[in-house]
């Protein structure tokens, strides 16, 4: 396998970031990491480049230790982090050729190209461009670098639909070259679009591994149904999961709808809907929302006055004396000093210009 992980562990003080995290990875795939901000999708990543050392277990990318033989994991990497730092200074076309001559790799010809397809303004320097154009040109630096293994942390992030649909198309490009393309994201439609194989995490668990091309392949069919016991042929019962509520009855079907319509045909159903279970499905199972508590409002009164009952021990009372605007409260004592130490930590005109 291209990358592997086995019982990846990494804790912060007591606060388990990845938990007995056991991946591998083949090569040309594109490989999705899901899950919402905080589920640990950038922890594992990070541990994957070597940035973080593991609490314990271990990870490699093509056959090398990402903690013991870094400089040689790095060799068949290329990363994009969902934070990407570029020189501001230089101008775009000059951070392309920069990053090009630092590995034989990296083909500045290709992110010429690149910034072509993005139209991306490479005469305008770094500190002048928008967040959506610098994602853009460290787009541009990744994806024309020729590793094994590309991985994207939030590739599309700040990018209007038209670029990101070119992001899509262009790893779906470096997948038909055999390469392995890692993708991270809180996006369904862009990881259920491009990728072979997902898996879902929360809280820094892997709590489902999916095979995309099986789960595009099922489908799930609502229909009213009269009362009474259906039963599902033994032929196909493998393939078909039952649940009903009343004259509501759902299947869930994995591979070909015909053999289930033809079934339903001497049922007498009516109201079919078909849908695919897609994605969205799953990933809700793994993250259901937690039920806010009831909180009752108070009452108002004809007056326009809020009823309240009983008392709140966390309110003290409001000196009338004190000022009402924020902005015209002074310095408490301790911050009171000479112009020297209120200037503290601030540029001075020099360091300025």
């Amino acid at each position: 396998m291209l990358v592997q992980t086995q019982n990846l562990k990494k804790m912060f003080g007591g606060f388990t970031a990845l938990d007995d995290c056991s991946l591998s990875i083949k090569e040309g795939i594109v490989f999705g990491l899901l899950g919402p901000n905080g589920a640990g999708k950038t922890t594992l990543l990070r541990c994957l480049l070597g940035f973080l050392f593991p609490s314990s277990g271990a990870a490699r990318v093509n056959g090398y230790d990402c903690h013991k033989e870094t400089v040689k994991a790095h060799q068949s990497l290329t990363y994009l982090p969902g934070d990407a730092q570029l020189f501001g200074s230089m101008k775009g076309r000059k951070v392309l050729r920069f990053f090009s001559r630092l590995r034989s790799d990296c083909h500045l010809s290709d992110a010429l190209q690149l910034a072509e397809r993005f139209d991306l303004d490479l005469g305008r320097r770094v500190a002048f461009m928008s967040t959506g154009m610098r994602q853009k040109l460290a787009l541009c630096v990744c994806l024309s670098t020729r590793a094994k293994v590309t991985i994207l942390d939030e590739p599309t992030a700040n990018l209007d639909p038209t670029v990101r649909g070119e992001v899509i198309r262009i790893v779906d490009e470096i997948r038909k070259q055999g390469r392995t393309v890692i993708f991270s994201s809180h996006v369904l439609s862009e990881i259920e679009e491009v990728c072979d194989r997902v898996v879902v995490m929360r809280r820094g668990v892997i709590v489902r591994d999916l095979n995309m091309a099986e789960l595009k392949s099922k489908h799930r069919v609502h229909f009213q149904a009269p009362l009474g016991k259906i039963q599902v042929p033994k032929e196909f019962a493998s393939n078909v999961t039952l649940h009903r509520n009343g004259s509501q009855v759902q299947l869930d079907v994995s591979g070909d709808l015909a053999f289930i319509l033809n079934w339903m045909v001497g049922l007498q159903v009516s109201s079919v809907r078909v849908e695919p279970i897609g994605l969205r499905s799953v990933y809700d199972q793994c993250h259901r929302p937690i039920e806010a508590p009831h909180v009752d409002l108070p009452k108002i009164d004809s007056s326009g006055i809020a009823e309240v009952s009983g008392h709140c021990p966390e309110m003290t009372e409001v000196d009338p004396q004190a000022p009402k605007n924020p902005l015209s409260t002074p310095f408490p004592a301790k911050a009171r000093g000479s112009s020297a130490e209120l200037n503290d930590g601030v540029d001075s005109k020099e360091d300025i210009e």
